[in-house]
């Protein structure tokens, strides 16, 4: 069994997992610090300027000091927005992966231990899920939702809305993966003994087989997260996700999608960019995981 000490020695010997390691840390830190570290609260109207809006990056001859990769049609800094709207990126994945992770792994480690009927069951409810497009899902329904209610009620509502939207249509993964390590754990020796000794089905799944099965789960978990982050930015570049003026990357992409022909390029290349490598830095991350943990991997270097 793979220890955190040898975990983390791996870790070290990987440049690739370094980087991204680095790249994702720093991301973290400044969504995490935004209110402290940014230069312009873009939430806070009292510190927008109409007059601001449209201004290239600082190093440009129309620049203003002030804003350093520019301002948006709106007189928000760039640079502030990306930092607000990573955070809020970040908090929709991570949430739409605790959403996915609570039902998939509960409904995957009940299908995978009572097997019959109910495994049948669960797995063909899994199938019909996953043949439905998450984007698709969420598209219908945030419609609706759109189309329901005013837009200052959408706003309050929408990162709710989003996590659960896109946890909800993508639990499938999680039960699949939490099934397949049942299966090969339920009937080793350690689950027998636990059933010989009288302990009910709800304690040796919960306590005895789960434990033994999070390795894979803990995998997919890196790898969703960075796809929830793609499907709420794709959203929000349909004008479905977060409003304008709770940005995440996405809205901020779009919002300057238009302006990109007229040459303000800066209001959508540099929160695309940001995107870009915290998806990467996400996906490096789940890859390498993947590979240190997989047993067959492990069995091979040594």
């Amino acid at each position: 069994m793979i220890t955190w000490r040898s975990l983390f020695k791996r870790f070290l010997s990987d440049p690739v997992a370094i980087g991204a390691g680095i790249v994702l840390l720093l991301l973290v830190l400044m969504a995490v610090f935004a209110p402290l570290l940014a230069p312009q609260n873009p939430y806070d109207l009292m510190q927008i300027d109409i007059m601001d809006s449209e201004l290239p990056p600082s190093w440009k001859d129309d620049g203003d000091a002030r804003f350093l990769l520019g301002t948006d049609a709106q007189g928000r800094g760039v640079l502030s927005t990306i930092m607000y709207g990573t955070g809020i990126s970040l908090l929709i994945g991570l949430g739409a992966v605790v959403v996915q992770a609570i039902l998939g792994v509960t409904l995957g480690l009940i299908a995978g231990y009572k097997g019959g009927w109910i495994d049948a069951f669960l797995m063909r409810l899994a199938d019909i899920q996953m043949s439905l497009s998450t984007l698709m899902i969420a598209i219908i329904v945030l419609a609706i939702f759109q189309a329901a209610f005013d837009a200052n009620v959408y706003a309050d509502y929408a990162i709710v809305m989003l996590i659960v939207i896109i946890g909800v249509a993508e639990w499938p993964k999680f039960a699949r993966t939490m099934r397949s390590s049942v299966l090969g754990e339920k009937n080793k020796e350690y689950v027998d003994a636990a059933r010989v000794i009288g302990l009910p089905a709800r304690k040796v799944m919960w306590g005895h087989i789960l434990p033994n099965t999070l390795t894979p789960v803990l995998v997919i978990s890196t790898i969703q997260v960075a796809e929830a982050i793609m499907t709420e930015a794709a959203l929000s570049f349909l004008g479905l996700g977060m409003p304008v003026d709770r940005p995440s990357l996405g809205s901020l992409i779009r919002s300057g999608f238009e302006f990109v022909f007229s040459g303000q390029y800066w209001i959508t290349l540099y929160p695309a960019l940001v995107l870009i490598a915290l998806v990467l830095a996400l996906n490096l991350l789940g890859d390498w995981m993947r590979d240190v943990l997989n047993p067959k991997l492990r069995r091979g270097d040594d």
